[in-house]
């Protein structure tokens, strides 16, 4: 019992540090701090504000916004059905996410009539975080929402990264790639809140007010690379095909990033922490052996953090995330080294939601697959299929945190009894 005891305590501080990490990417917080750099560039006679907020944590930044700008500001908010609620002085609308569904392509149609509605001497600030490139579907001519979502689909059991993914999505989208700037009349200043790993501007919610990633050929060259180019719609191969014409320069945006995972690791430094010598990336596969490996070095009381976000390539029809799956890893990995002592391990998405589940990760530790297979369950096999979720679940090693109303990427903690 007193082993059981020690392990438990152990996933308790590991969610302790994790939840330092979510706290510091409070996005409201984060838009309190920059709006009056953001607002410095006044409207001019007779113009006005017009807020746009996108993304996971689009609600919160808003309502911080809106605090301070003017009364009757229009004000329009797209964000995940979870984290959607009333908002007094906006109009919040709800999309589906990881994959575009009408509710979202609606909402890019009512970005656009804003966005068109405005005027040169009024100013637009647009609040962006994570999520926002599966919320905002707006297809190119020729390509439809079905179209879309089985892109999004072969994107994410590809294995690709979120900058692959989005150069993809932005060479098929109207307001992706800087698609905001060619669409408003008014000057655009956005506040940021980073959910991709390295802060390029140009991923984060596929860069609405930044210039795109590339061009299509090198979308296709890229999907060619990924081997999925055969399994795309006709109308997208056709579209990424097609010769590109020379666009104009893109009016200047002043971008400003607010929130990021690394301040959040700065948070679970603080809180205890020393930073892992490895960030979250690349295949969940070879990530669990590097972080057993790390677990192997540590001494006893040491806790470890790290930030980023690895990739899963698909192969079976279960249910998880990368988080999840990167878990249950991390566990047979140390099974398989031999790893003596207590341990515990957890991932995490700081948005509080793991692939299309409800969880946002998972806590493992030496008695996590003795668990599993007490139920009845070869966690080997579960992972063949990509089905970590009830191997976990039969653990009870879930991490359920519910939308956090944030998107700073993933998080990790690493303990040694």
């Amino acid at each position: 019992m007193a082993g059981v005891g020690r392990m438990q305590g152990l996933q308790a501080r590991a969610r302790e540090v994790f939840a330092a990490g979510v706290g510091a990417a409070d996005p409201a917080a984060a838009v309190a701090r920059h709006l009056p750099q953001a607002l410095a560039d006044a409207p001019g006679p007779g113009g006005r504000w017009h807020l746009i907020a996108l993304g996971k944590g689009a609600v919160a930044m808003a309502e911080a916004a809106l605090a301070r700008l003017p009364v009757g500001c229009p004000a329009l908010v797209v964000t995940t059905r979870e984290n959607a609620r009333p908002l007094a002085g906006a109009c919040v609308l709800a999309a589906g996410h990881p994959v575009p569904d009408a509710a979202g392509e609606a909402a890019a149609r009512a970005v656009e009539a804003a966005l068109a509605a405005t005027a040169p001497h009024d100013r637009v600030l647009a609040l962006i975080s994570g999520g926002g490139s599966a919320l905002l579907p707006a297809p190119v001519a020729g390509v439809g929402l079905a179209d879309k979502a089985t892109v999004n689909r072969l994107l994410l059991g590809s294995g690709a990264d979120i900058g692959q993914m989005n150069l993809v999505r932005q060479a098929l989208s109207r307001l992706k790639g800087g698609g905001w700037l060619r669409t408003s009349a008014a000057p655009i200043v956005a506040l940021i809140l980073s959910d991709v790993p390295g802060d390029d501007l140009r991923v984060i919610a596929s860069g609405p007010t930044v210039a795109p990633l590339g061009s299509r050929a090198d979308a296709a060259a890229l999907c060619h690379a990924l081997k999925i180019w055969d399994r795309l719609p006709a109308a997208v191969r056709a579209h990424l095909a097609a010769p590109e014409r020379a666009a104009p320069p893109l009016p200047a945006a002043r971008n400003i990033l607010i929130g990021a995972n690394a301040l959040s690791l700065a948070a679970m430094r603080d809180a205890g922490a020393g930073l892992a010598p490895f960030a979250l990336h690349g295949d969940v596969g070879a990530m669990a052996v590097q972080i057993v490996a790390t677990l192997a070095a540590m001494v006893p009381g040491q806790v470890l953090a790290a930030g980023g976000e690895t990739t899963v390539r698909l192969v079976g029809r279960g249910i998880g995330g990368r988080n999840q799956e990167l878990a249950l890893r991390v566990a047979l990995a140390a099974e398989a080294a031999g790893l003596a002592g207590d341990w515990a391990f957890l991932a995490g998405g700081s948005d509080g939601r793991d692939g299309p589940t409800d969880a946002a990760g998972a806590v493992v530790g030496p008695a996590t697959l003795g668990a599993i297979r007490a139920a009845g369950i070869d966690p080997a096999a579960r992972l063949a299929e990509n089905d970590s979720y009830p191997a976990l679940a039969a653990a009870g090693a879930l991490l359920l945190t519910g939308a956090t109303g944030t998107n700073v990427a993933d998080l990790a903690v690493l303990l040694r009894g």
